[in-house]
């Protein structure tokens, strides 16, 4: 009860299974899961999740807490997808705790451990990592595959919006949402914002699109099932702590 519905224009432009069928909150950039390596000690990132349980990565590996930090549950989100189940991705968690380094509430303040060379591997996610690069010179963003052989997976994590409900100022707030997701606005998130329009009919051409263009080349996009997450939730924390002991 918390928004009202309202469809902004150029929503039309956003992928109709990227956007909530009620109306109430619209995807405004786009940006995706993933993880970073120190470039210079660890110049060819891991290739797949198994990797990572080698035993040099041992101390070396720390990932954000699921539940707690928004790119930890992410991390959840898609080992459940490249393991194709629940069980199977909470099975590799606690294999991997081994070479974990132990709890993080924040996944920004990995970033500066990776470049340091304090950790070898950290996840994140792209806009996020893409700006902390600019002063982080070993900072490289990488996406696991789910084995050998697959290609590397990701998914969206987009900035939403949304109306109020009785907001004192609607009218302005519709012309902000509007706004935002207009053409000029969408083709300058890239080179402003460092990060993806949502909408379908519009390519950024600016150096930094081109650049997070590379990045993910070859990389495959699937889709979170949101009502999956949000209605199951506290199981997916639940049945992470239990694997890893946390």
């Amino acid at each position: 009860g918390l928004l009202a519905r309202y469809v902004p224009e150029g929503a039309a432009h956003i992928p109709q299974d990227q956007r909530p069928a009620n109306g109430h909150w619209t995807p405004l950039v786009n940006n995706y899961f993933g993880f970073i390596h120190n470039t210079e000690k660890l110049p060819k990132p891991p290739t797949t999740w198994e990797d990572l349980l080698d035993a040099k990565y041992k101390d070396k590996l720390q990932y954000s807490t699921p539940g707690v930090a928004g790119d930890g549950t992410a991390l959840v989100i898609k080992a459940v997808h490249d393991f194709g189940g629940r069980k199977a991705a909470m099975d590799y968690l606690g294999r991997l705790q081994k070479n974990n380094v132990g709890p993080s509430s924040s996944t920004s303040k990995l970033a500066p451990k990776v470049d340091k060379g304090e950790l070898l591997v950290a996840n994140g996610d792209v806009q996020m990592n893409y700006a902390q690069a600019e002063t982080m010179p070993n900072l490289g963003i990488w996406f696991p595959a789910a084995r050998k052989g697959k290609a590397p997976t990701t998914f969206a994590l987009p900035y939403s919006a949304g109306l109020v409900k009785g907001a004192p100022h609607a009218g302005n707030a519709k012309k902000l949402l509007d706004f935002l997701l207009g053409e000029r606005p969408q083709r300058e998130v890239s080179s402003i914002g460092g990060g993806f329009t949502v909408r379908e009919d519009i390519e950024a051409t600016d150096d930094k699109a081109k650049e997070l263009a590379r990045l993910m080349k070859g990389v495959e996009v699937f889709r979170a099932d949101w009502d999956e997450v949000a209605t199951h939730l506290d199981s997916y924390v639940s049945d992470w702590q239990h694997a890893t002991g946390s």
